[in-house]
């Protein structure tokens, strides 16, 4: 599931507190934050036993606490592939009336940090490719490339945040001992190539999903297109740039890193 944006630094996010969650009652808060954030039925929701399972094999289930009050959690397992030991950051969510003030940022941080002192140097997630404010964070903020595209990942879904729209995701790779990432969490932008691939998104997609379904559709569709045929060339997603509509786009250029 897609990671919630955040931004560098507000007096509310330094007051926040992030911990490990270990109990019964932290592991149901999250669950009760998946029910408010996404707004989706139960046959939606992560189960209880998979943040059980997650906690006592290695996984990382983060809580951010303002007060004695969880309002935002991260849940991760841990992952094998091509001789590598990787954690899998299935899901991150931040209470609506905390986001955009640095608390998402701060989980992942902490989620950085924790994976680094375990020797784990790649944390991986999925992200909705149309959501033009989570592609910022993800690319500008924590400075993760993107080299694959699934189609309808996970199914529709009964949340409206996702509308009837296919679930189509980008992987989202985080290698956390690049200098790319380290200047990038440090504050310091990463200069992109002038000849970077863009790859387009609305900034009203929320809208057009409830809406104009058959202009949502047709927009991913184009993304769809766009991402596999350029991934296919061996292309990787390394930014995206804003634009005044509150859209903007991702930038894909030749990447060794």
């Amino acid at each position: 599931m897609g990671e919630e944006q955040g931004r560098r630094s507000s007096p509310l996010g330094a007051r926040i507190e992030i911990r490990s969650c270990h109990t019964l009652e932290e592991f149901n808060r999250c669950i009760e934050l998946e029910r408010l954030v996404w707004e989706c039925e139960d046959i939606d929701l992560t189960p209880l036993p998979v943040y059980i399972v997650a906690e006592h094999t290695g996984g990382q289930v983060f809580g951010a606490y303002d007060g004695a009050e969880m309002i935002g959690f991260i849940l991760a397992t841990p992952g094998y592939r091509d001789g590598r030991v990787f954690m899998h950051s299935h899901m991150a969510a931040v209470l609506p009336a905390y986001q955009n003030q640095g608390v998402g940022r701060r989980l992942k941080l902490y989620q950085r940090t924790d994976a680094l002192v375990r020797g784990i140097e790649l944390v991986e997630w999925t992200l909705d490719p149309l959501e033009a404010r989570n592609a910022y964070f993800n690319l500008e903020q924590l400075g993760v490339v993107v080299r694959r595209y699934s189609s309808n990942l996970y199914g529709r879904t009964t949340s409206p945040l996702h509308g009837p729209l296919p679930t189509d995701r980008l992987w989202a790779e985080w290698w956390l001992r690049t200098p790319r990432v380290e200047a990038i969490v440090a504050g310091q932008p990463w200069p992109k190539k002038p000849d970077a691939k863009r790859i387009r998104i609305p900034g009203n997609i929320g809208e057009l999903r409830r809406k104009d379904f058959a202009k949502a559709q047709c927009v991913l569709s184009e993304v769809r297109e766009q991402f596999t045929y350029w991934l296919g060339q061996g292309y990787v997603a390394v930014g995206f740039e804003r634009d005044a509509s509150g859209g903007g786009s991702y930038l894909l250029q030749a990447y060794e890193g």
